[in-house]
Parts: structure tokens; C-alpha cells; sequence
């Protein structure tokens, strides 16, 4: 089996559910294709996700074109500090760039602020901090970036979707300090048993990915199993985090029902409970 190859269509759900994270401009099908594969599974909405200015204005534009979509627009975590210090590698696929410094971040955050007035972006995010690929040199310009993603959600009424990769504590502290959106999405769940207490203590939805069907994700299931089936989500983060079996292989919206099943086991629901609270979870959030 080919690792490029792309995995069968699994069984269709019987209730319709919502991808709540996709980033379909990094996918090998057409939008359209891929939302035609998610539509044959029963999956009818994906919310697509920017992670640039460019990504962020893409996803806007494809929302306004297809019914099915909705837009989430922001500088990724480890986008800000390439903004601001430059991108001698040109890791973000938009060649080399020299240091922009502060001047260089506000005008990005200004036009993430104009695009998220926009009536088909539902979300500001995906925003928040990443201590995996951004070191030290990077935290302040990353932490500036996330404070201001949290006024402009707030400033629109928009969802806030963030990014948390080994941040737990740091992200939970500006959330706190800052004042958290009423409505908080923590995208890709990646937190113990007892960090998803707290989220849902401060009502915050869990969104779950492939990754929690992973032999080696027990933490996650374990999160899984204690967050409260009113605040979870689900999601692809796709081309990324394939479910098992397909792990490694691309991902795409219509992978759902893979993901939504291994849940509906953690959950000890049946997968048509699961879907429906999803489903109703995922307009709830993104208020639509």
C-alpha cells in the first residue's frame, strides 16, 4: 500500500457531522472534490482554517463560494515570529523572508482584523502558542500575536480557535489573563485528563483528531473520556494526523467517520449520539 495513496471512503454516517478544522488549500483534491468525498460520508460542513494572511484571505474567498464551508483566519503561532524575525528557510512555503519586526506583525494582525468581520468566518485561529517549533527567541513575538487574535475574536463576536503544541500551562495563563471569547475552541485536543477538566470548567470545546485513535494516544482517550460530550468536537487538521489504519497516509474531511467511531467507543455512546452532539456542538461554536 502506497503511502501517498489516499485511503478508501469509509461507511457513511447516518447523521451529518461537521469537520472542525480542515485546511483544504494543502490537500491534494479540488475543493470541490473534496467536499463532494465528505458529502458521500455525510460529512456537510468543514470549517477551513487559515494560517497566514494569504491562507487567511483563501479561506475566506472559499467560504463565500461554497455553502458548506465556513472560515477560520489568523497567523498561526509559529507564523508570528517569522513575521517579526524573518524566515531565512522559507518553512511557511512563501520563500525567504527578512526580519519585518513589530511594524511588519500589526500590519498582518490589521488585515486578519478586517477579514474577520467578514459574515462567512465564524473563527479567529488558528492561534496560540507552540513551544514545539518556536524557541525562546520567538515566545514574545508569539504571545503579542496570540493576545491580539483573543481582542479581535472578542472585538467580532467570532469563535477563537487555538493551537496549544507543549503550551499547556502558557496558553491556559493568557487565556485567563487575557479573558477568554465566549466561545473557545482548543483545535487538535492535544492536553491530559485533568488539563480537560479545566477546559471544561471554564467551558472551552475539545476538538479531537486523528491522533486520539493512535496506539500510543491513551492520555488523549483518557481526555477524551472525562470532557463532557457537549464540549467535543472532531476534526481532520487535514492533510495532517490521519486516523489508524491510514496513519501516515494524506487526510482529507471525508476521513471523519474513522475518527468520529473510535470516539463514540472512548465515549461508550453509540456513533449516531456522537454525531448528533457533535454536529450541534460544532454550529454552537462556530455560531452558525
Amino acid at each position: 500500500m502506497s503511502r501517498t495513496e489516499a485511503p478508501p471512503l469509509p461507511e457513511p454516517l447516518r447523521v451529518p457531522v461537521a469537520d472542525s478544522h480542515t485546511h483544504l488549500d494543502m490537500q491534494d483534491a479540488t475543493v470541490e472534490e473534496g467536499l463532494a468525498r465528505a458529502a458521500a460520508v455525510n460529512v456537510t460542513t468543514v470549517i477551513q482554517v487559515g494560517c497566514d494572511v494569504r491562507g487567511s484571505r483563501w479561506a475566506a474567498e472559499t467560504a463565500a463560494a461554497h455553502a458548506g464551508v465556513y472560515a477560520a483566519v489568523a497567523l498561526h503561532p509559529n507564523e508570528a515570529p517569522r513575521i517579526v524575525h524573518g524566515d531565512p528557510d522559507g518553512w511557511s512555503r512563501q520563500e525567504a523572508r527578512e526580519p519585518g519586526g513589530k511594524a511588519a506583525l500589526d500590519e498582518a494582525l490589521a488585515e486578519i482584523d478586517e477579514l474577520a468581520a467578514l459574515d462567512r468566518v465564524r473563527g479567529v485561529g488558528e492561534t496560540g502558542l507552540d513551544h514545539f517549533r518556536t524557541g525562546p527567541e520567538g515566545m514574545a513575538a508569539q504571545e503579542e500575536s496570540f493576545r491580539a487574535h483573543i481582542e479581535i475574536a472578542k472585538r467580532h463576536g467570532k469563535a477563537l480557535v487555538i493551537h496549544d503544541r507543549e503550551a499547556h500551562a502558557d496558553v491556559l495563563r493568557v487565556l485567563a489573563d487575557a479573558g477568554a471569547p465566549e466561545r473557545t475552541v482548543f483545535h487538535c485536543y492535544s492536553g491530559d485528563a485533568e488539563m480537560a477538566r479545566i477546559c471544561a470548567d471554564a467551558g472551552y470545546f475539545m476538538s479531537f483528531a486523528g491522533n486520539v485513535t493512535f496506539k500510543n494516544a491513551q492520555p488523549l482517550r483518557d481526555a477524551l473520556a472525562v470532557a463532557p460530550i457537549e464540549l467535543v468536537l472532531v476534526e481532520t487538521d487535514a492533510p495532517f494526523l490521519t486516523p489508524a489504519p491510514y496513519r501516515g497516509r494524506p487526510n482529507a474531511p471525508y476521513l471523519i467517520p474513522v475518527t468520529l467511531r473510535a470516539m463514540a467507543e472512548v465515549k461508550g455512546v453509540d456513533e449516531d449520539t456522537l454525531a448528533s452532539a457533535i454536529n450541534d456542538n460544532t454550529a454552537r461554536a462556530f455560531d452558525y
